[in-house]
């Protein structure tokens, strides 16, 4: 920019030593040519000024990534959440997590949160993509929700989701391990089932509301949330400690699609969860067998309520799906900035190898 600036001084110099002449121009024609010549110059270079300032702008001190950069193409759902610092959460060193897209060009990394461009590939980065940078599949939704369509195909080179197959692995919970056994300690219960459901239906969309509408023939139910009764997200846990069970149930069953309805609404508040999502075996993949009670294990919804009335009048047996908790400790994933997180320190365990997804949209189903 510097050079710019220094030939349009010399160009206005020169127009400048020209006026001195006798009669001005010798050249009118050639005079009015030079001076448009000299102001094109001129309205180009404070074109280019701004655009060669930003690619040329320092970098702050605070921006300055301690390790790898990972670009946020878009905050999940449009809404700016918290960034976690990944030496504290996860004991890695930090990444350097941006939304500024000016960073493409700079970024080890890409994340795309797959429900906020799904419906139109040109909300996709559209500059050539740098040959380091690695791009990153991120969706914490079912492909029943937010389906993947061909045009991913061959575009990203990681994938991260809730399935345990996934390049990284982001579920919506886990189970750490005591490294002494803890004493047990139920809530006391006072009522017997209860379900908590935004999300709610008809039962001839939804799986989870006609096994309900079955299930509540035999066995009274207290349903909270939308069209039922309200329940504060302060109140929640403190509410459903007083039930004896809680109707876990996914909005739709995919392979290793376990939420939240497991691990904060049931073991959080200390209720058995019942579960109606991905069999039985995909559970245990992630739970202690004896911790939850399974749909899948009664032909009918009559049996089911049987079973947990039988558990209601025998404390013994029901105290017995707590036992696991002398020394497993279940944990909520904690926030956005934690699965980030997650790809902060999968992006340094892994070589810088090549690697594309040739077929997400038929994995992803």
């Amino acid at each position: 920019m510097t050079m710019i600036l220094s030939h349009l001084s010399l160009q206005l110099n020169v127009i400048n030593g020209c006026s001195m002449k006798s009669q001005g121009w010798a050249n009118p024609t050639i005079g009015w040519k030079f001076l448009i010549f000299v102001l094109l110059q001129v309205g180009i270079g404070l074109i280019l000024f701004p655009y060669l300032r930003s690619f040329s702008k320092p970098l702050k001190e605070d921006e300055n990534p301690s390790n790898l950069t990972i670009l946020l193409w878009t905050w999940p759902y449009g809404i700016h959440v918290p960034i976690e610092n990944c030496t504290e959460v996860l004991g890695v060193p930090n990444c350097h997590f941006t939304a500024d897209r000016r960073w493409y060009q700079r970024a080890d990394a890409v994340l795309v949160h797959h429900h906020d461009v799904y419906l139109d590939a040109k909300k996709l980065p559209q500059d050539p993509r740098p040959p380091f940078q690695r791009w990153i599949w991120y969706s914490p939704e079912p492909p029943s929700k937010h389906p993947v369509p061909a045009f991913m195909d061959n575009l990203f080179n990681l994938s991260m989701s809730y399935r345990r197959d996934s390049d990284i692995f982001a579920p919506y919970g886990w189970m750490e391990v005591y490294t002494e056994p803890q004493e047990v300690i139920i809530p006391p219960k006072s009522k017997l089932v209860a379900w908590a459901v935004s999300n709610w239906k008809s039962d001839s969309v939804q799986v989870r509301v006609r096994y309900y509408e079955e299930l509540k023939k035999y066995l009274p139910v207290d349903v909270y949330g939308r069209r039922h009764w309200p329940l504060p997200q302060n109140k929640l846990l403190s509410t459903l400690s007083q039930y004896k069970f809680y109707l876990a149930f996914e909005n739709s069953q995919h392979e290793d699609y376990i939420t939240e309805k497991v691990w904060r609404n049931a073991f959080l508040s200390g209720a058995v969860p019942v579960v109606l999502g991905p069999p039985r075996k995909s559970y245990e993949r992630f739970l202690p067998p004896h911790s939850f009670i399974h749909v899948g294990d009664f032909p009918t919804a009559q049996e089911l309520a049987t079973f947990l009335r039988e558990l209601d009048a025998d404390e013994e047996q029901y105290q017995s799906f707590f036992q696991w908790r002398a020394w497993l400790k279940p944990v909520e994933y904690k926030s956005w900035g934690f699965q980030f997180c997650r790809a902060c320190r999968a992006l340094q365990g892994q070589p810088a190898t090549y690697q594309t997804l040739p077929e997400l949209s038929k994995w992803f189903r």
